[in-house]
């Protein structure tokens, strides 16, 4: 018996209500089947179909009824003929009635494994149906008594049901009793045995609703969660999301085309040969690693590789609780883990329960050191979040998260809006603009399902690569097809929605002017007359180079700070963003500007300049995050004026409130905000 097996039959609603959704069932079906063949090619399907003209079933046969029931295909290993097979079904023209489908369904797979071990093979049926069409009631007793007998025996032979009703926005002509009645019986299946029902409005949803690949659930940690030395409580711990990947692998075709056995293996086997005989091999006993430390290589062998490895204890300890708002989410790293009790261990269940409840009601998390594995070379540090479950079946349990260390954590520092001027800031008009806009996109509107749920959204890189799998095994030298409708719609904006919505978008682009930033290119001409340009580029008016824009395609960058427009030099060379370093340049030609100013001249003219520089300056430092800089300096140019009885310029200083930046304005700066305005300049009696 292959391990981990799975019978499958799929019960698909082809009854009129079902039209308009049949497309995406059927690229829903045929993704499924295409998994089975990558991943689990021994699997078996059966496909029944209901809401068919034509009856055909073991059951009509024998007991009579479950009219408009069609076996499609019999249970058998998955392969071409199924996939076939769900590419275009049939459009039924009769109600369809899922019980019927149901019990057809669960006949086949009982008959089918009749002798086998239960546990041997997972079974399941998956019903996909609207749920809209009258059922059929039994010969004695209520519906709810024949949901009673059919669960008994889906438990009894270890079969399970997935339900998936696909509804859409539902119409006037709606029969609301049939449709709750049906619901009704739906959910009457998970109360009796291991069903689970899923209600889809769109397309994509439907697409994400089935799971189309079966995944083995393997612990990655069977053991003690140490509460205290003393206090201990059995758990497993499983993978609750990881990034599902297609592997390629790489592909001979040196192959005779005769050999029908041929595996087409590619092997790769690596040589290292001596530098300085490149026709000598070096062997294995005389290689050696090495780690690069500065501007040498220094090696380290094997034994003293193991001998400094850090080799923790096996284990999950807690460390202690702290507050769930303390633990940003961003901070979040890897995929997430779910802590579940020992299954049978009564005990740890209800002390995993009880330690959940109380971390929920009291807002709290935990924070653990996990060693999952013997030999693991690192020690993770994560965050336990409690899952109180809302079904008394199912008992509660964690989730886990790995958090990062310090030098995990990149910190990039960006300007506050509050620190802005106000002309920067947004005015009423263009926040109630865009307040209209985020509210047009907002995906889970009053009275309708949420969109890209992550539940039931598929990837649909994934799904593209599956699809273009089929055909190209099909048609080898086939081109890509165009990507599918329904997956656009999870990577592109519904253009129904942009354009019911044209006049919010157009006033969002009318509350905020878009102008071009030309991209700026170094000057063609040649050396010898680019060096003299070099010295006076800074005195052209950037002002003049930016009206010439629409006139002129290449516009020459501006590399120094020139002494007729200082300001608007010292904006547009920090606006470059080729390198990092014109952020540094366009700092230290501004200072050497102000000093200029201030130090050799006595005019007042100059002192007003060298002021306007200065705020401009301040200004750059901010949205840099660049405060020590400007401290720094301003301090520096206190003094200068202070010891050369500059008292006029430091008069400038005090009336005009150039201050130091505060803390308040930048977080990396060092000075409070009574620091900075205490630093405010007084004029000091003359001493005689």
């Amino acid at each position: 018996m292959i391990r981990n097996q799975e019978a499958l039959v799929l019960l698909l609603d082809v009854s009129p209500p079902m039209h308009n959704f049949l497309p995406e069932v059927e690229k829903l079906c045929f993704m499924l089947l295409q998994k089975k063949l990558i991943y689990n090619k021994k699997d078996l399907v059966g496909i029944v179909l209901f809401g068919t003209k034509v009856t055909k079933n073991e059951l009509t046969k024998k007991v009579g009824g479950y009219k408009y029931v069609l076996v499609s295909q019999d249970i058998k290993v998955v392969d071409g003929d199924l996939v076939e097979a769900v590419r275009e079904l049939p459009r039924g023209t009769f109600a369809g009635d899922f019980l019927d489908a149901i019990v057809v369904g669960m006949d086949m797979l009982i008959k089918k494994f009749l002798l086998t071990k239960r546990g041997k093979i997972k079974k399941r049926l998956c019903l996909i149906t609207s749920a809209l069409c009258p059922t059929k009631g039994p010969y004695k007793g209520a519906k709810e008594d024949e949901i009673g007998t059919i669960a008994e025996q889906m438990t009894a032979h270890g079969i399970r049901l997935e339900c998936i009703v696909a509804r859409g926005r539902l119409s006037g002509n709606m029969n609301m009793r049939i449709m709750e009645e049906n619901d009704l019986l739906l959910k009457l299946f998970s109360k009796k045995t291991i069903a689970k029902t899923v209600y889809v409005e769109s397309p994509t949803s439907l697409l994400g609703a089935l799971r189309t690949r079966n995944v083995a659930p393997v612990t990655i940690f069977r053991g003690d969660l140490e509460l205290s030395p003393k206090m201990e409580i059995k758990v497993w711990v499983y993978k609750k999301s990881a990034e599902e990947l297609p592997v390629l692998k790489l592909y001979s075709d040196e192959a005779p085309p005769t050999d029908k056995f041929a595996t087409h293996e590619v092997r790769v086997n690596l040589q290292y040969k001596s530098v300085e005989d490149p026709t000598k091999v070096v062997p294995l006993t005389q290689r050696i690693q090495g780690y690069s430390y500065g501007p040498q290589v220094v090696p380290i062998s094997s034994a003293e590789w193991e001998a400094v490895k850090f080799e923790p204890e096996k284990g999950v300890k807690l460390l202690g609780f702290t507050d769930a708002s303390n633990i940003m989410r961003h901070y979040y790293k890897k995929d997430v883990n779910i802590f579940i009790a020992e299954p049978g261990n009564t005990k740890a269940i209800l002390a995993v329960s009880a330690l959940a409840r109380a971390m929920k009601e009291m807002n709290k998390v935990a924070i653990l050191r996990c060693v999952w594995r013997r030999k693991q070379r690192n020690v993770i540090i994560g965050i336990l979040t409690p899952n109180v479950s809302e079904k008394d079946s199912v008992p509660d349990s964690f989730y886990f998260n790995v958090l990062p260390y310090a030098e995990d954590v990149q910190e990039f520092q960006f300007p506050s809006f509050s620190n802005l001027p106000l002309s920067w800031q947004p005015n009423e008009e263009q926040q109630e603009a865009a307040d209209d806009l985020v509210q047009m996109l907002y995906l889970a509107p009053f009275g309708r399902e949420e969109s890209l749920l992550p539940d039931v959204t598929p990837n649909p890189v994934l799904e593209r690569f599956y699809r273009y799998l089929e055909l190209k095994s099909k048609k080898p030298y086939a081109a890509v097809p165009p990507v599918d409708k329904t997956l656009k719609t999870i990577t592109e904006p519904d253009p129904k929605l942009l354009a019911q919505n044209k006049s919010i978008i157009d006033e969002f682009k009318r509350r905020f002017e878009l102008k071009q930033n030309p991209k700026l290119k170094k000057s063609t001409r040649d050396r010898q007359s680019g060096v003299k340009e070099e010295a006076n580029i800074g005195e052209s008016s950037d002002a003049g180079a930016i009206n010439s824009v629409e006139n002129t395609s290449v516009i020459t960058m501006v590399k120094k700070i020139g002494d007729s427009t200082p300001i608007q030099d010292f904006e547009a060379m920090m606006s470059h963003r080729e390198s990092p370093e014109w952020v540094g340049k366009a700092i230290k030609e501004m200072k050497n500007k102000i000093f200029d100013l201030v130090q050799n001249s006595n005019e007042r003219d100059n002192h007003l300049k060298a002021l306007d520089c200065l705020v401009a300056f301040r200004k750059g430092c901010i949205l840099e995050q660049k405060p020590t800089e400007f401290n720094n300096f301003l301090l520096h140019i206190y003094k200068f004026c202070k010891y050369h009885n500059l008292n006029s310029f430091c008069e400038s200083l005090a009336s005009n409130e150039i201050m130091l930046i505060p803390k308040t304005e930048v977080t990396d700066s060092e000075v409070t905000e009574d620091g900075a305005r205490n630093f405010m300049v007084k004029k000091e009696p003359i001493l005689e």
